[in-house]
């Protein structure tokens, strides 16, 4: 039987979290809900930060948020594409 570090954290969690958020962003978009889109933002930022600071993993906290903000700013600029041409008005 294969043993498990804890802090090693589930398989593929990390692709499923990033899918998931992508998801509920573009949601909150085509909603034009962008402040719940602030708070999606705000929380992965602070569960994440929390989690790697304790570790002072630098490198890697950086590397998360970079990636995160990369990933939302994508998502973002899909989201305002879709409305565009689905013509849906932004509140």
């Amino acid at each position: 039987m294969e043993e498990h570090n804890e802090d090693e954290g589930l398989p593929q969690a990390g692709k499923t979290i990033g899918q998931l958020e992508r998801l509920l962003a573009l949601t909150f978009i085509l909603m034009g809900q962008f402040t719940a889109l602030g708070f999606l933002i705000g929380a992965k930022s602070i569960f994440r930060f929390g989690d790697l600071t304790k570790g002072l993993q630098h490198k890697k906290t950086e590397y998360i948020l970079i990636g995160t903000l990369l990933s939302f700013s994508l998502v973002l600029i899909v989201g305002l594409i879709l409305l565009y041409y689905l013509r849906i008005p932004v509140i």
